[in-house]
């Protein structure tokens, strides 16, 4: 006889570890991609990516050149980056869940273009400089975001027998 533990009533609707995982790729894979975004297409500095995410907590105080570097504005950046990633993974994961690779990866393509949609029409309402970087290669970014975040999500979420 089974445990109450085991039963496949009681497992979890999603895998938290694997969300986290998927967040931290797909974060930083959207990082890397604003970074290039930053530098090649709109030619500013890279550190300018850190300070928009930065501003959303610290203010628009943090935007005006030069867009050097500052540790601060680098720590709150980061903490925004990956914040908001393992927070739009964990929404992701709880939608995919079980749907499979294909599933994970077209779906997360379409979360990451509704989010972008969703940041550039509301998160614009109290933080309105950010529509600044409404852009293609922003919306391309929040593209590959969320299929990364959903093929990672897929790809390890496996079936544990017994597994909760």
């Amino acid at each position: 006889m089974s445990s109450p533990a085991q039963s496949p009533a009681l497992r979890s609707v999603m895998e938290w570890r694997v969300a986290v995982i998927a967040g931290l790729v797909a974060g930083s894979v959207f990082l890397v991609l604003n970074l290039l975004f930053a530098t090649l297409y709109y030619q500013v500095s890279a550190w300018t990516v850190f300070r928009y995410a930065a501003s959303i907590v610290m203010g628009p105080g943090v935007l005006p050149p030069p867009a050097s570097f500052d540790a601060a504005t680098l720590v709150v950046g980061l903490g925004v980056n990956y914040l908001l990633a393992l927070v739009y993974a964990v929404i992701l994961a709880f939608i995919i869940h079980r749907w499979g690779l294909i599933v994970g990866i077209v779906g997360g393509a379409l979360y990451g273009a509704a989010l972008y949609f969703i940041n550039l029409y509301t998160l614009t309402l109290l933080v309105p400089w950010l529509f600044a970087v409404n852009s293609m290669p922003l919306l391309i970014s929040h593209v590959v975001f969320g299929a990364v975040a959903g093929g990672v999500y897929e790809l390890f979420d496996v079936d544990v027998p017994g597994g909760v």
